[in-house]
């Protein structure tokens, strides 16, 4: 179990366990224009979802969530948790949950699986968690474009390499990038993840900014720390 300030994540039936890119998306998803309705696409243990309900007001927060074993975890953290009435996790896939979309959402997350190589680790449940196969970022933009109300918030984190691509798809599909923000483990090393946010007006200025996460080993960044300060334990 891995416990945060104000829930706990249940994670042994989940092929993905809690890591940095999860609590970086759920701490820097915009939602400063109040939103409503959240959806969470390939929630895994439900933290993304969770986190937002501890940082917003919204009163309806679906996650969508296709594996069996994850979707029975993310359930019972949603029930185990404060916000169990605001939140809802789909046992579907996006291609399923798109062709009779019931809802429009004011803030759609995703931490899709991004792993592109032609490999796999034999475990079928991870490797499903962590290919993009399994929800490619074509299906992702197309569902953003669909489901997203006409002032909504399209967030996602990606590996630096797979940046251009993903805008490039979200462009397609009539969403702009407003704010990226570069992801570095440390100041030395390379930019390791971009955090995106997209909506349906083009933006003529995006504002980026870099977040650094350690100085050293366990010695984070004032900005990291306070990024991540409202969930993590011992920050």
């Amino acid at each position: 179990m891995f416990q945060f300030k104000q829930f706990n994540i249940q994670q042994d039936k989940c092929a993905m366990k809690v890591g940095t890119d999860g609590v970086l998306l759920g701490a820097w998803a915009p939602v400063t224009h109040n939103p409503y309705s959240i959806l969470d696409i390939g929630a895994g243990t439900g933290l993304i979802a969770l986190m937002l309900a501890q940082r917003s007001f919204a009163e309806q927060i679906d996650a969508l969530e296709i594996d069996d074993a994850a979707y029975e975890q993310c359930v019972d953290n949603f029930e185990n948790s404060p916000w169990g009435d605001r939140l809802f996790c789909y046992h579907a896939g996006l291609d399923e949950f798109m062709e009779e979309p019931e809802d429009e959402y004011d803030l759609i997350v995703s931490n899709p699986p991004f792993y592109t190589e032609d490999y796999t680790s034999g475990n079928e449940q991870r490797d499903a968690a962590r290919f993009e196969a399994s929800l490619p970022f074509e299906d992702l933009a197309e569902a953003a474009a669909l489901l997203l109300s006409e002032n909504g918030v399209l967030a996602v984190i990606l590996p630096f390499k797979e940046e251009a691509r993903f805008i490039a798809l979200c462009r397609e599909e009539g969403l702009f990038p407003f704010k990226i923000t570069y992801v570095k483990g440390t100041p030395e090393s390379d930019i390791k993840r971009s955090i995106m946010a997209f909506s349906r007006a083009e933006a003529t200025d995006i504002i980026t900014d870099e977040l650094i996460i350690e100085t050293a080993r366990h010695q984070y960044t004032d900005e990291y720390i306070a990024l991540t300060k409202d969930f993590y334990l011992k920050m």
